[in-house]
């Protein structure tokens, strides 16, 4: 094994500097801090981004899958299809709406929700498909059952393309994050983006406690987002191109280090990867992790197999979902990594993988 030597190596860290504090600093000489011009802002820069007439900001990327569940107005009765391997809150935000999440298996070798799965799980009471482009490699929405509302958890997708065309703009509503880990981060933060102007004007009265103007038609939540923090982002969003190209750099590394040792991500051919996290399958995962760790490096698992946490253990067995959970490692993966960086996470995992 490696003994831990050199700087810790962190698993995330985010590519801000000068022009993020120049923009906080702005923010506060105005003395507007939320519900100002910066909200206004990166709803457009994220728009655009997306493809979208409109994108929304929130709290975080569960805010904005809640408010996308709510603004298709699903709930009790409703089911909805939810991957079995993913983040939590893909599932959780279904069940706080009082609908039921219904886990579909997915693709062992891709990460993402399988469309035959998913076929096999629509029932009268499907009402939505909660896809996910995990990691970041877009999914292939084009091959689900036509007819049921789509909403995208791109919260590791700002800046992919599936088949030319951005992720977060390819369902009925897409749902965004700005987690530390994500390519443009602004602490915390999502957002929901969308073509359809009612999608769009449920998650803003939402947001905002269901205020209309000068009423409250129904009960809402407080899920804004400060200009403060929209400030933070603003100049990551406009440097996306060149974020996504760096994350690209740091992947084509990995690949020319670990080749032929581990399963490598990737997207379809002709798609874009949005390089959320770097996340390799191997079959000694959990020796791996240990040996990254002890060597002063930082990992850890790809994400979770929802069917194995309390929550969700009653829908059965998932083969696809648990070939993910116990195979996958995310590797350390951010802009400032150097070769030598690379270099010691590719010797530790050498010696195991």
């Amino acid at each position: 094994m490696v003994s831990g030597t050199g700087a810790r190596i962190r698993l995330a860290r985010p590519d801000v500097g000068a022009e993020e504090l120049a923009e906080i600093a702005g923010v506060l000489d105005s003395g507007q801090l939320t519900m100002g011009p910066k909200v206004e802002e990166l709803e457009e820069l994220l728009a655009a981004a997306c493809g979208v007439e409109h994108a929304v900001a929130v709290s975080s990327g569960t805010a904005a899958l809640h408010l996308a569940v709510l603004a298709l107005g699903l709930g009790e009765g409703d089911e909805v299809l939810v991957p079995a391997y993913t983040f939590p809150a893909t599932a959780n935000v279904v069940a706080l709406s009082g609908a039921k999440p219904v886990l579909v298996d997915v693709d062992p070798s891709t990460f993402n929700v399988s469309p035959d799965q998913v076929r096999g799980r629509v029932s009268k009471r499907t009402k939505a498909i909660l896809a996910v482009h995990l990691f970041g490699r877009p999914a292939p929405l084009e091959e689900l059952p036509d007819g049921l509302p789509l909403i995208e958890d791109a919260a590791g997708a700002l800046g992919a393309r599936r088949r030319g065309r951005p992720c977060g703009g390819l369902g009925l509503a897409g749902c965004l994050s700005f987690h530390p880990r994500k390519i443009v981060t602004t602490g915390e933060g999502g957002a929901v983006t969308t073509n359809d102007p009612r999608i769009a004007a449920a998650a803003r009265e939402l947001r905002h406690h269901g205020w209309r103007d000068a009423d409250m038609p129904r009960a809402g939540l407080n899920y804004r987002l400060s200009d403060v923090l929209c400030a933070l982002g603003i100049p990551q969003l406009r440097r996306l191109d060149e974020l996504l190209a760096a994350r690209a750099r740091i992947a084509a590394a990995y690949a020319e280090r670990l080749a032929g040792a581990v399963e490598l991500p990737a997207a379809d051919e002709g798609d874009v990867h949005g390089w959320q996290a770097y996340v390799v399958r191997l079959d000694r995962r959990d020796e791996a992790l240990a040996a990254l760790r002890a060597a002063g490096i930082e990992a850890q698992i790809g994400t979770y197999a929802l069917h194995r946490l309390s929550a969700y253990r009653d829908q059965g067995s998932f083969p696809g979902a648990d070939a993910c959970f116990e195979r996958a490692l995310a590797l350390p993966f951010h802009s400032q990594l150097s070769e030598s960086d690379l270099d010691r996470v590719a010797e530790a995992l050498l010696q195991v993988a």
